[in-house]
C-alpha cells in the first residue's frame, strides 16, 4: 500500500512490472500492463471485464491495486516501489496478506 505520506513524485509507478500503481484519482484496468483482456475470472472466482475502468482506490495520492500487485514476486528480489520511494511510503498492507505461492500464481495469471 502507499500511505498518505506520499509526495506524489511518481517514482514508483514505472517500476511496477504489473502496472498495479496509479496516480491518485485515475481509473484503473486489469488489462493495463498485463496479458488480461475481455471477460476473465479472477483467482478468487470473481468475474470481471479486464478492459473495464475501475474506480480509483485513492483520490489524492498514488495507490496500489492489490488485485494486481505481486510484490514483484517472479520479477525482482524485492518490491521495486518500496526500493525507489524517497519517503518510504510504499509499505506492506497489514489488511492484505498473500503467500509467495499466491503472489506467484497471480503473476502467472496476469502474464500468460
Amino acid at each position: 500500500m502507499i500511505t498518505d505520506e506520499c509526495i506524489n513524485c511518481g517514482a514508483c509507478e514505472p517500476e511496477c512490472p504489473n502496472n498495479a500503481i496509479y496516480e491518485g484519482g485515475l481509473e484503473w484496468k486489469f488489462s493495463d500492463g498485463t496479458g488480461l483482456a475481455g471477460a476473465i475470472t479472477l483467482l478468487d472466482g470473481r468475474q470481471v471485464n479486464a478492459d473495464s475502468d475501475n474506480d480509483p482506490v485513492d483520490m489524492d495520492v498514488y495507490y496500489i491495486v492489490s488485485d494486481k500487485c505481486t510484490e514483484c514476486q517472479g520479477f525482482h528480489e524485492e518490491p521495486q516501489c518500496a526500493a525507489v520511494c524517497p519517503v518510504d511510503c510504499c509499505v506492506d498492507d497489514p489488511d492484505h496478506r498473500e503467500s509467495e505461492e499466491q503472489l506467484l500464481a497471480k503473476k502467472e495469471f496476469m502474464h500468460l
